[in-house]
């Protein structure tokens, strides 16, 4: 059975950064931060739908759980940890800054039984640090992740792609970065630019340009594949869908579907490499695994519209024993 999260956003509490890219009310589709109640009431809606407690966990979404008042900060995991008692869920994850870890509250988090702590690295350049106003350093990241790590937490690392100042070197040294500090999970965003911020201001006035969710889907795809081979798993590829994001949006890297467009991607280029010295005169069968077929032929058969525009003659199937990105080619006099 796959994992799952039951989320809880507390938006801008105890943040005390204004980041370039950030608007919360966007993002989480709320504004008001959530209660010891809000807790209870979304667990025991999902134990409604009758989900898995031993493998969903309590996760507290917004960036900055660690920096809320101490007091609201245990009352919300009271709350969660009343559930992992009563109903074995799985754990409690947990996302902050990176300088709002420290040993007391390490301590804290142990006690109310929290499994997983993800930290907003978002880039390991600090000169990208500092233009997108993080308030924090990449040795910043790499001080807290060594104590969650020394604590017994899970880590998860965040990152972001095209912020301003940052371009594909830079993207690609912070992936290197990150699996230096051998997280559990990773999570990768591309920058969406939203209004009522400061890169919606920069955009606005031509001083920023943020790379579209097509322009993100090579570098993306590559980071995914990058982490996987770490085995380094990939939890998340893209914001989330939002209605409120798609209103707000002003540009940048967004699609609903995103992470399918960059396993499409990937699944293009190792056809393409399969094809390669082939004969453009004749017809080809492409097999994949069963479960894979959609992503291969690409969102709206893009894939195979590409492969047609650079002559190859192609059908793609389904077959069954094959791994994830595995091709075969089957040649049709």
């Amino acid at each position: 059975m796959s994992h799952a999260n039951i989320s809880i956003f507390v938006p801008h509490k105890g943040c005390p950064n204004d980041c370039s890219f950030c608007n919360q009310r966007a993002i989480s589709g709320q504004t008001v931060s959530a209660t010891a109640i809000d807790v209870e009431k979304a667990v025991l809606t999902a134990l409604e739908y009758n989900i898995d407690p031993k493998n969903t966990e309590i996760a507290f979404f917004g960036g900055s759980f660690t920096a809320i008042e101490r007091e609201y900060m245990c009352s919300l995991l009271t709350a969660a940890k009343h559930f992992l008692d009563t109903h074995s869920f799985a754990g409690i994850r947990v996302s902050t800054r990176p300088d709002a870890i420290d040993k007391d509250v390490l301590e804290t988090l142990k006690n109310y039984g929290v499994t997983a702590i993800e930290l907003g690295a978002q880039s390991m350049d600090d000169d990208v640090l500092l233009a997108n106003r993080r308030g924090h350093t990449s040795d910043d990241v790499r001080r807290a992740s060594a104590l969650i790590k020394e604590y017994g937490f899970q880590l998860g690392l965040q990152m972001m792609t095209g912020l301003y100042k940052s371009d594909f070197q830079k993207d690609m040294q912070t992936a290197r970065e990150i699996i230096k500090l051998q997280p559990n999970t990773v999570r990768i965003y591309p920058t969406v630019v939203l209004k009522n911020t400061h890169l919606g201001s920069l955009y606005d006035k031509g001083e920023y340009v943020a790379p579209t969710a097509d322009e993100s889907v090579p570098l993306c795809a590559e980071l995914l594949q990058m982490f996987e081979n770490e085995g380094i798993r990939v939890i998340k590829l893209g914001l989330h869908s939002s209605e409120t994001v798609e209103s707000d949006m002003l540009g940048g890297g967004y699609h609903p579907a995103f992470r399918e467009l960059c396993e499409g991607y990937i699944y293009l280029q190792k056809i393409l490499e399969k094809l390669g010295g082939k004969d453009e005169n004749c017809t080809y069968t492409i097999y994949v695994r069963n479960k894979d077929l959609s992503k291969a032929k690409g969102q709206q058969k893009r894939n195979e519209k590409a492969l047609k525009n650079q002559g190859f003659s192609c059908i793609i199937k389904g077959k069954e024993n094959l791994e994830r990105y595995e091709i075969e080619v089957v040649e049709s006099k």
